[in-house]
């Protein structure tokens, strides 16, 4: 099955005005000027303060905008919230859900994650649903239970590969320079495939886009991206280069 690989970036807490402008003024420069997005998708997550001005820096380059986190509802009495709608209002057309960093420092449980998808769907949003196992259940052998559960309760009943991206990232390798073997992310890729496979059927699951991140660099991206289920990647730290983030496109783009 040929699936466009996505190159994603995420931000997370990282920027001002000035050196965000930059940044996603770089990498459409850097897309565009090189025709990358002709093989590859190109998706940038900026915190919410910079969605707008990011998606100006943006426009005509042919990489798509998407936020970090949305609530479930439209709109009401939800301070500091950001709803689907908002975000598709201001241009954005993904959204991150259920990052490890969601889960652990707000709480955010995987029925949480299908609700919050359930509706960036209706908002005409893409979801790109976060699933991973921490040190202590990789260590216990619990790694694939950890994601399959994950995927059955995180991933709503309507999901397919024009509304879905399923991005594994091992918690344990996030932004710490320790990643998993190939075949250790070539297992859990087979599994979530198999678990998506099981709950919306066979021909969504071998459509569906499945990344993998967990720091990915340019040294290693090639690694990982040539794998058979691994189709691109979500990509933290290195993100905030775009020389790095384009390197890591040139890897496999």
């Amino acid at each position: 099955m040929l699936r466009k690989k996505l190159i994603a970036g995420n931000w997370k807490m990282n920027g001002l005005v000035r050196e965000g402008t930059e940044l996603a003024a770089a990498v459409a420069a850097g897309v565009k000027s090189e025709s990358l997005n002709d093989k590859c998708d190109f998706l940038v997550c900026p915190p919410f303060t910079l969605l707008s001005i990011v998606g100006e820096a943006l426009k005509g380059s042919g990489v798509a905008l998407g936020a970090q986190d949305a609530h479930f509802a439209e709109k009401g009495a939800h301070t500091g919230d950001v709803s689907p709608v908002m975000l598709k209002d201001i241009g954005c057309s993904y959204v991150i859900l259920g990052h490890s960093e969601r889960r652990a420092d707000h709480g955010e449980t995987s029925a949480l994650v299908a609700k919050k998808a359930a509706a960036a769907y209706k908002s005409g949003l893409k979801a790109v649903i976060c699933i991973g196992e921490t040190l202590a259940e990789r260590e216990a052998g619990k790694t694939l239970d950890v994601c399959v559960a994950q995927i059955e309760e995180s991933v709503p009943a309507e999901a397919d590969a024009d509304n879905t991206v399923v991005a594994y990232e091992p918690v344990w390798a996030i932004g710490t320079g320790k990643t998993p073997t190939p075949a250790d992310v070539e297992e859990v890729h087979a599994a979530v495939r198999n678990a998506l496979a099981q709950k919306l059927g066979q021909d969504i699951a071998d459509k569906i886009r499945i990344l993998y991140g967990g720091s990915v660099k340019p040294g290693n991206a090639k690694d990982f991206l040539s794998l058979a289920d691994v189709d691109g990647a979500l990509i933290g730290g290195a993100s905030l280069k775009a020389e790095d983030f384009l390197n890591i496109a040139r890897a496999v783009c």
